[in-house]
């Protein structure tokens, strides 16, 4: 495998750098060169959060040019449409559907879109998106703070991802706190569960 590209993109709070901490060391274990680079908005809950992680033999920068991305992996509906840049017509959006307005929109009097418009925005880069009910899955398996595990779990699903979900949990065991877990690990599952099923073919 040459290179395969993940941008995961939301806000402060999500777990996004967890998240691609967890892609990162899964791939490692699994054999793969990996890179991996982080881009902060806002340093806080809220703020916008990017992480790039990139997989493969020639991959040397840790940056996603521009259409470049295999896979967007978006934790927040407006900061996945922010970040559509890197999509192309190849690129798979896996896309949380819970939407948190920033502080801005409400200033500016400016209206959230709908997830529909949302849709919308993304189908105009690519026909393939897949939606993630990531606040009801993780408030299923135990917690909405899970959501990043879900999301996780739902890549894993799909098939794309060159990482076994059998290693993707082990390492996700080893990183996420011990009292948490169990918890995690459902709601990883459970993503995973939830897009298989639209995968079966793969």
């Amino acid at each position: 495998m040459n290179e395969f590209n993940i941008v995961l993109a939301g806000i402060g709070g999500q777990g996004i750098l967890l998240a691609a901490e967890i892609v990162g060391a899964a791939a490692v274990r699994d054999g793969l060169n990996v890179r991996v680079s982080e881009i902060h908005g806002m340093a806080q809950r809220g703020g916008a959060v990017v992480s790039n992680v990139r997989l493969g033999e020639k991959v040397l920068s840790p940056t996603v040019l521009e259409g470049q991305a295999d896979v967007l992996l978006g934790f927040e509906p407006l900061e996945t449409i922010r970040n559509l840049g890197c999509a192309s017509r190849r690129t798979l959006v896996l896309m949380s559907d819970e939407r948190v307005p920033p502080a801005e929109l409400a200033l500016r009097g400016i209206k959230y879109p709908s997830l529909k418009e949302v849709i919308d925005r993304i189908k105009s880069f690519t026909e393939d998106v897949v939606v993630v009910e990531a606040r009801r899955l993780a408030e299923e398996a135990g917690s909405s703070l899970a959501q990043n595990s879900v999301m996780i779990g739902a890549l894993a699903g799909t098939g794309r991802l060159p990482v076994k979900a059998r290693i993707l949990i082990e390492v996700l065991k080893e990183l996420v706190p011990e009292k948490h877990v169990s918890t995690n690990v459902k709601a990883f599952k459970l993503g995973y569960d939830s897009v298989r099923k639209a995968y079966k073919e793969v």
